[in-house]
């Protein structure tokens, strides 16, 4: 089978780190921020930043109806932190004018761990990633405080909600892409891989 191609939404955020991940996870990594560069890949992920900020790109870009369909279509996409709330099908507290393009049965709170200066990292244990924990790494990050019948809880921390997937959608509170463990991309890129099919080749 020939390697996926995953893109990374390049409009704020740390999106050279996950470019970087998913090279190391056997995957060919591009940026992506318009129409048409969404339409050549077979995922994407979304990084973390300012959901605020990213939300109000993709509407600039033109590139938030087009995500949100193919979301609906199917399109395997991950969200770390920011990314996490971008794939929530509601926030908790939204700031004004706030998008989310869904795909995830959840309410999320912005920022619940605390603020920058009360970030951290802590060992993990993610459904789906074999060997140690993961170590995660926490910065202004979100916490799951639902989900509903579809989704499924793959990872808690400190009693909250931290990794969650529903169908071809992963989403993460915390920063993989920072840590040099590239395990939790690695499970996105089997989740592309599966989702490309021989009749679909």
């Amino acid at each position: 089978m020939s390697t996926p191609v995953i893109g990374v939404l390049a409009l704020q955020g740390d999106v050279r780190e996950h470019l970087i991940a998913l090279a190391a996870a056997d995957a060919v990594a591009r940026p992506v921020r318009r129409p048409e560069e969404l339409a050549e890949v077979d995922g994407l992920v979304i990084p973390g930043g300012e959901s605020t900020t990213i939300s109000k790109l993709a509407v600039l870009f033109g590139v938030m109806e087009p995500l949100r369909a193919r979301v609906r279509e199917g399109l395997p996409v991950y969200g770390t932190c920011a990314g996490m709330i971008m794939l929530a099908d509601k926030i908790l507290d939204p700031r004004s004018g706030q998008e989310t393009i869904g795909g995830i049965d959840m309410i999320v709170r912005r920022n619940a761990f605390g603020r920058q200066n009360e970030s951290f990292e802590a060992a993990v244990a993610v459904r789906g990633v074999e060997g140690d924990p993961v170590e995660g790494v926490f910065i202004r990050a979100p916490w799951v405080e639902s989900v509903g019948a579809e989704a499924e809880v793959l990872a808690e921390h400190g009693g909250h909600i931290v990794a969650v997937r529903q169908g071809n959608a992963l989403a993460t509170s915390f920063h993989p892409e920072l840590t040099g463990d590239h395990r939790v991309h690695g499970l996105f890129v089997d989740m592309v891989r599966a989702n490309r099919t021989p009749a679909s080749l």
